[in-house]
């Protein structure tokens, strides 16, 4: 079989760049391993910025909007800040990724699930695969396998990437006590290189914790303290599961040859946040972009132009969080803070040097604590 592009993956990265790529006339084959619909550790939501960036209306698969963040360091001290908008709107993998793949699928992409990929040859001029029992040849191939894909370690890239790691689990939303149903809880400073949640979904809440690869062994210990602090038991948490939080260090290659990687697989995590659907969306833009003008060496470049100086800050602020979380805690809930916070999570800012009046002075503290 012979196809312009395959592309091996179908979250949201892979989705989206096959959507894009089959309505800009390219023969594309998406090919996934597991059998959809299929669940994936995420919590699940998108932001205002994600949102300006997907290339379909995800408001069918939306269970719940947020709009109301409440932070607390270290289980102790905390403070809650609403938005007149939606925050972050609410949904789980499981429906998202099913649904962009259709979407994908109408737009003309040829979508298998449950076609394991093995890539058998690379070569100036594309790549041969194995997909399920067929032979595919492809003009490029995109990865967007995530962060543990095998297209990455085919192309000799990914090398350079940062693996932070989480652990998640569900529990009914009647469960926890208080006002959840449009707050979502962050918890700082409660492990280091980053943090605990609780995400309300449409009847349940996502709970989780993620930090750095070094803290692996000690997420299920990280998880019973959140359980805790929220009046749980940690069996009572449902579909407990464990992953990677790719992150990439700025400048590392997100292409090779005729292959350009999207998404998780690019290592394109925030390091901050650890939310990686606005970086799925707009990779997939630019990596189609790329193809369909035929200039795949351009990839890296436009992806650097988009995406590192909200990456810089990011890394900044997370060092700014591990070595200084109460000086940071006391400058988060400055007068103006919040509403920069806002403007970045709904698009409206790009960076935090942008924000103007009260809110800079603390920004720079955050600035300066971290170099």
């Amino acid at each position: 079989m012979k196809v312009d592009v395959l592309v091996v993956g179908a979250g949201p990265a892979g989705s989206s760049a096959a959507m894009h790529l089959a309505r800009g006339g390219a023969r594309v084959l998406l090919a996934d391993k597991a059998s959809f619909p299929r669940d994936k550790p995420c919590g699940g939501g998108l932001t205002g910025r994600a949102l300006k960036r997907i290339p379909v209306d995800p408001t069918p698969v939306v269970e719940r909007d947020v709009d109301r963040f409440e932070l607390r360091l270290r289980y102790g001290s905390r403070f809650a800040r609403s938005h007149g908008e939606p925050l972050i709107r609410m949904t789980q993998r499981r429906r998202l990724d099913a649904f962009l793949a259709e979407h994908a699928a109408a737009s003309g992409a040829e979508f298998r699930d449950r076609a394991r990929v093995e890539v058998t040859e690379l070569d100036d001029t594309g790549a041969t695969a194995r997909v399920g029992s067929e032979t595919v040849r492809a003009d490029v191939l995109v990865g967007a396998d995530g962060a543990n894909g095998v297209v990455a370690r085919t192309a000799g890239l990914g090398e350079s990437i940062v693996r932070g790691v989480a652990l998640e689990g569900n529990v009914p939303l009647d469960v926890l006590g208080g006002d959840l149903e449009r707050t979502a809880v962050i918890e700082l400073a409660v492990l280091p290189g980053g943090y605990g949640w609780v995400f309300p979904k449409g009847d349940h809440a996502n709970l989780g914790v993620g930090g750095w690869g070094s803290e692996g062994p000690r997420l299920r210990d990280h998880l019973a303290r959140l359980c805790a602090a929220h009046g749980l038991a940690f069996d009572e948490l449902s579909e407990v599961r464990g992953h990677r939080l790719p992150m990439r260090r700025l400048g590392t290659p997100a292409g090779r040859g005729r292959v350009v990687l999207v998404g998780d697989t690019a290592g394109l995590v925030d390091p901050l946040s650890g939310d990686g659907m606005y970086e799925a969306f707009v990779s997939a833009r630019l990596a189609a972009d790329a193809i369909l003008d035929g200039d795949l060496d351009a990839y890296t470049a436009a992806l650097s132009a988009a995406l590192d100086r909200h990456a810089a800050a990011s890394w900044a602020a997370k060092r700014a969080f591990d070595r200084y979380p109460r000086t940071v805690f006391a400058a988060a809930r400055a007068p103006g803070v919040f509403k920069v916070v806002a403007g970045l999570l709904c698009g409206d800012v790009a960076h935090p040097a942008d924000a103007h009046g009260v809110a800079r002075g603390p920004l720079k503290l955050i600035a300066r604590l971290a170099g």
